[in-house]
């Protein structure tokens, strides 16, 4: 896994190489679409949150995610004409999520495919198949795949006219180098290590553009380090669930830079420390004054923040499940393909 996360600046620079000259592709593909619908489990559905956000925010479409149930195990048939579907898998050999891209052209959808996995069922299935560049991913945790799956993301984004700037899109890999680099020798690390280490849980928490990433990072502290984590929007964690943090359930907080979310995040630290609990940050510069421990993120603007601002995370669950005594790259009772019905 720590192999793997030093790979994602190389990997994100292949993946846009790749990529980016795809553009004309998904404008083509999408001509005459009004929604987009994703189709994922896992990671990459945690993907295709921060996908929605961005072409909801950026490219004026409504954007939902798929409940894959509706086709295959309800067997229901919708009317998807104006719908554009993107399926995302890091394998793309994913039996569910296969059958419910095949469902949605059968129900008059245009499809894309986001997937590692060059020659599999998935891109054969689709209209478009756009193939990250990720290399082989060894460790059961995803790392590289879905950093360069964001950056597909990214892609759509732009191919259905984000009102975005392509040039800070190619300022990742190298962004993403320095986070590893700042992370790595940061006292805020091992600090934060150490104390996740002598508690169940924790929650997991950020809005809007940066949600799929808190809901990420709660996956990866569930899947490698066996702790509670519980990954909300601060919007739904003020409702209700702010209740279960105490000085045992630290709550983890990740922001971008900029943003409108940005101090709505930092008054939840605020609050948070002020209860007497723990809070600690993922990005968000400003976090820094009012958080427990900090750990950097990426100088990118929000719309592409997420690319660089799980790497942190992703440095802590690794050293936290080394801490634990447990094997990130093999969880038990996980496998690289998880099958679904």
């Amino acid at each position: 896994m720590r192999a793997e996360i030093g790979e994602q600046p190389e990997a994100l620079r292949r993946t846009l190489d790749a990529l980016l000259p795809r553009m004309s592709d998904v404008g083509l593909v999408a001509r005459g679409t009004r929604q987009v619908l994703f189709i994922a489990r896992g990671s990459s559905d945690n993907a295709a949150v921060y996908g929605r956000y961005l072409i909801e925010t950026h490219a004026g479409r409504l954007a939902t995610l798929a409940a894959p149930s509706i086709a295959t195990t309800y067997r229901k048939r919708l009317d998807l004409s104006g719908v554009l579907a993107v399926a995302i898998s890091q394998s793309g050999k994913t039996e569910e999520i296969v059958e419910t891209l095949g469902w949605a052209a059968d129900c008059g959808a245009r499809t894309i495919a986001v997937t590692n996995g060059a020659g599999s069922p998935l891109a054969d299935t689709a209209e478009v198949a756009l193939i990250t560049e990720a290399g082989d991913e060894l460790a059961v945790p995803a790392t590289k795949t879905y950093t360069t799956q964001l950056a597909a993301l990214a892609v759509i984004g732009l191919g259905l006219g984000a009102d975005v700037d392509l040039t800070q899109l190619r300022q990742v890999p190298e962004e993403v180098a320095r986070v590893i680099e700042a992370t790595e020798s940061s006292e805020a690390l091992p600090a934060i290590t150490e104390e996740l280490a002598r508690v169940p849980g924790a929650v997991v928490s950020g809005r809007g553009m940066v949600f799929g990433t808190a809901l990420e990072l709660a996956l990866k502290l569930k899947e490698a380090c066996y702790l509670h984590a519980m990954g909300l929007s601060y919007a739904d964690l003020l409702h209700g669930p702010i209740a279960v943090v105490d000085e045992d359930t630290p709550a983890i907080l990740v922001a971008a830079d900029s943003g409108p979310n940005l101090a709505g995040t930092i008054a939840l630290a605020g609050r948070v420390t002020g209860a007497g609990a723990r809070a600690y940050g993922v990005g968000g510069a400003a976090l820094a004054e009012v958080c427990t421990h900090t750990l950097p993120g990426p100088d990118l603007p929000e719309w592409i923040a997420p690319l660089g601002l799980i790497v942190p995370g992703q440095l802590m669950v690794e050293a936290l499940a080394r801490r634990l005594g447990v094997d990130p790259d093999v969880p038990r009772g996980l496998n690289k393909v998880t099958q679904t019905g």
